[in-house]
C-alpha cells in the first residue's frame, strides 16, 4: 500500500515542472514566517505599547490601504521587469522591514513601519501569482493554485503552534524569524526558480514606466472581467467573516471560548491540507464559472448557518460546508484570472483581481459587519451573508450562461461554407 501512495506521488511529481515545485517550496517556507508571526500581532502591540484594540484595528486599516499600494506597484512591476526580481525585492524588503519592527520602542513609528511593510509584502503577490500561470498550461492551473494552497495551509498549520514557543520566550524573536525566513526565501528564489515572464513584443519593451501603469486601464475597461470580479468582491464580503468576524460572534452570542473556537479554525486547515489537491482534480474539467457559483453557493449556505444554529456540533459542519466551497472556488477564481489576462498584462490583471476581489472587501467588510453586530441582531450578519452569497451565485451563473453561448457560437458552422 506505501508503495502504492508513493507512485502516485510520484506520478503527480512528474506532472508538473521542477520550477513550479521549486515555487512550492518558497512558498511554504515564506507563509511559515508569516503564519510565525501574524497571529500574535496583536498582542504584540497591546503588550509592547500598552494600547487596546482601536489602535490595532487602526493598524490593520493602514495594512489594507498598503495593500492598495503594494499590489498594484508588484503588479505594472512584475510585467516590466519580471517576476523573479519583484519576489527578490519584496522578500529582502519585507526581511529589513520585520527586523526593524521588532526593534524600535514607538508606536508612531510602528505604524509608519508597518505601512511600508505592507507596500513591501504586497508587491511579491502578483509576482508569485503570474508565475505559476507562467508556468503551467492553462489546463493545469487549476491544480497548481490548488497546490500553492495546500503548501499555504499547511504552513498555517505548523506555523502558529512554533510562533507561539517563540514568543513565551521573546517577542522579538518571532520578528527575527520571520526576517531570516524572509532572506532564505530571497536567497533560494535567486538559485532555484527562473525568470518566467514572457517575451515581450518589441515595441512593449519600449514602453515607459508611465505606460507600464497606463495599463492597469485595459484590465479595468475589461467588462466581463469587471463583472466577474465585481461578483468575485461580493463573495469575499460574505467570506471574510471567517477571520474577522465569527470568533467574537460565537463567543459573545454563543459563549464559544478562543479555544474553540481556534478548533474551527484548524478544521478549516486541516480540511485543505487533506482535499484541497483531490478536489481540484475532480473540478478541473468542470465549466470554471459554474463551479464559481457552486463554491459560492457553499459559501451562502455556510455562513447563514451560523445564524440558524446554536450548537457547536452545528459550528463543525458548518464550517465543513465553508471549507469545501473555499477549495472549490480558490484554485479556479486564480486559474480564471491568468486564464482572463493577456499573456503581457498577467501582473496588472493579477493586481486588480488582488484590489477589487480581495483588499477593497478587507477594507470595508468588517467595519459594516462590526456595525450590524453592534447595533442589531447579530444574526442578521449570517443572514445577510447568506443574501450576499447567493447574488453573487447569480452573476456566476450569468457569466457561465454567456460563456456557453459564446462558444457555442464560435463552433457554429459559418453560413456559406
Amino acid at each position: 500500500m506505501a508503495s502504492g501512495v508513493g507512485h502516485r506521488l510520484g506520478a503527480i511529481y512528474r506532472e508538473y515542472p521542477r520550477a513550479f515545485w521549486s515555487l512550492v517550496v518558497v512558498t511554504f517556507i515564506d507563509r511559515l514566517g508569516g503564519a510565525l508571526l501574524f497571529p500574535f500581532f496583536a498582542l504584540y502591540i497591546t503588550s509592547k505599547f500598552g494600547v487596546g484594540m482601536t489602535e490595532v484595528g487602526i493598524l490593520f486599516a493602514l495594512w489594507s490601504v498598503s495593500s492598495f499600494i503594494g499590489t498594484g506597484l508588484g503588479g505594472a512591476l512584475t510585467d516590466r521587469i519580471g517576476r523573479k526580481r519583484m519576489l527578490i525585492f519584496s522578500l529582502i524588503s519585507t526581511s529589513l522591514s520585520s527586523l526593524i519592527m521588532g526593534l524600535i520602542d514607538s508606536l508612531q513609528a510602528f505604524f509608519m513601519l508597518a505601512l511600508l511593510a505592507g507596500i513591501f509584502t504586497d508587491t511579491g503577490g502578483p509576482a508569485q501569482q503570474a508565475m505559476v500561470a507562467d508556468l503551467l498550461p492553462e489546463e493545469k492551473r487549476a491544480q497548481g493554485y490548488g497546490i500553492i494552497r495546500v503548501a499555504f495551509n499547511l504552513s498555517v498549520t505548523i506555523g502558529p503552534a512554533i510562533g507561539g514557543f517563540l514568543a513565551s520566550r521573546s517577542y522579538l524573536l518571532l520578528f527575527v524569524a520571520d526576517a531570516v525566513i524572509s532572506l532564505g526565501v530571497a536567497v533560494i528564489v535567486a538559485l532555484a526558480l527562473p525568470e518566467t515572464r514572457p517575451q515581450a513584443p518589441t515595441e512593449a519593451k519600449r514602453d515607459s514606466v508611465a505606460r507600464t501603469f497606463a495599463g492597469y486601464v485595459r484590465a479595468l475597461r475589461d467588462r466581463v472581467f469587471m463583472i466577474f470580479l465585481a461578483a468575485c468582491m461580493l463573495m469575499t464580503f460574505v467570506y471574510i467573516n471567517l477571520n474577522t468576524t465569527l470568533g467574537v460572534y460565537l463567543r459573545e452570542v454563543h459563549g464559544i471560548a478562543e479555544a474553540r473556537y481556534g478548533l474551527l479554525i484548524s478544521l478549516n486547515a486541516a480540511m485543505v491540507v487533506l482535499f484541497q489537491f483531490p478536489i481540484t482534480r475532480r473540478i478541473e474539467n468542470l465549466p470554471p464559472m459554474l463551479m464559481m457559483a457552486v463554491g459560492t453557493l457553499l459559501y451562502a449556505i455556510g455562513f447563514a448557518m451560523y445564524g440558524f444554529t446554536a450548537t457547536y456540533g452545528f459550528f463543525m459542519l458548518a464550517m465543513a460546508v465553508i471549507t469545501v466551497g473555499e477549495m472549490i472556488v480558490a484554485p479556479v477564481f486564480q486559474a480564471l484570472v491568468s486564464s482572463m489576462a493577456p499573456e503581457d498584462m498577467r501582473g496588472r490583471y493579477m493586481a486588480v483581481s488582488g484590489i477589487i476581489s480581495w483588499a477593497l472587501p478587507f477594507a470595508i467588510g468588517p467595519m459594516i459587519a462590526g456595525a450590524i453586530l453592534d447595533n442589531a441582531d447579530p444574526r442578521w450578519l449570517w443572514y445577510l451573508a447568506g443574501v450576499v452569497g447567493m447574488v453573487s451565485v447569480g452573476v456566476f451563473l450569468l457569466l457561465h450562461r454567456s460563456r456557453q453561448g459564446a462558444r457555442v457560437a464560435a463552433a457554429a458552422p459559418t453560413p456559406g461554407k
